[in-house]
């Protein structure tokens, strides 16, 4: 968690599901309750706990052991639509108002991909409390349709895991929260995640699940606009506001239209933030 915690990712998540075993997890509520204890308040903005799935019998627990020292936020894993998000607002919400913590204000991430059912309610999201972005998972959905691997001969994802990228991607966009990839849990190949994370972020994701620290600055590197991104969308901003009636123009051998001013101020949005 230490290690975790001083490295350059944007948020570091303590996992009390599939990396801790049944028998473990009493053990692991203590040890991230005593380790949120003794961060700062900003510090801990940072330090998100994922929770166990809402259909088990751990989540209230796991909630009742890390909401005294406020976590950052909870990543909800296995959602299996957004009714998942409407319980846990619930919860929070009794568990905030008993440690003294403002109503509302520990955000989530939803895991939306982990079951079978949940690939068909991905685009349910719209106005979810408390929901800042959305992931998925092809790990827990290959396990739950009985697949043998999710990969296929050439090492990519096959389709059915192709298409929960994609449906998570879409939901999010309806539901206006960032797309947020998932693990590659080959952390050796560093090569191969850097193109992975460029691919996606061209597909519209905004940010990757790390497991390994090495993963990291990979994929920091690859979700950050470059000064040549950046140069473009500032001149193609320029350019409509040169122009303010047009809805189209021509540049440098190209057609320009609204959509393109629109990932143009996009973009330029992300930096800013």
């Amino acid at each position: 968690m230490t290690k975790a915690a001083e490295g350059e990712a944007d948020i570091v998540i303590f996992d009390l599901e599939d990396a801790v075993a049944e028998d473990a997890k009493g053990g692991a509520r203590e040890a991230i309750g005593a380790f949120l204890t003794g961060r700062s308040e900003a510090e801990r903005e940072r330090l998100w706990v994922r929770v166990n799935p809402l259909d088990g019998p751990h989540t209230a627990d796991d909630l009742g052991a890390v909401m005294p020292v406020g976590p950052g936020g909870i990543m909800l894993p296995k959602s299996r639509g957004r009714h998942d998000v409407e319980e846990l607002d619930r919860m929070l919400t009794a568990l905030e108002l008993e440690n003294g913590i403002p109503a509302g204000t520990t955000p989530v991430i939803a895991l939306v991909t982990e079951v079978a059912a949940a690939m068909f309610t991905t685009g349910d999201y719209v106005g979810a409390p408390r929901l800042v972005a959305m992931t998925w998972g092809a790990e827990d959905l290959a396990d739950s349709i009985g697949a043998l691997s999710n990969l296929g001969p050439d090492g990519q994802y096959t389709f059915t895991y192709e298409l929960a990228r994609s449906l998570t991607l879409l939901g999010a966009a309806a539901a206006a929260v960032p797309a947020i990839e998932t693990i590659d849990g080959d952390f050796r190949n560093l090569e191969g995640l850097s193109a992975r994370a460029e691919r996606v972020r061209r597909d519209g994701y905004r940010g990757m699940l790390a497991i390994h620290p090495a993963q990291v600055p990979l994929i920091n590197a690859a979700f950050t606009p470059g000064d040549d991104e950046i140069a473009k969308a500032r001149e193609i901003v320029a350019l409509f506001e040169a122009h303010p009636g047009a809805g189209t123009i021509g540049h440098q051998g190209r057609m320009l239209d609204r959509p393109h001013l629109s990932r143009a101020r996009q973009l330029l949005a992300q930096v800013e933030a």
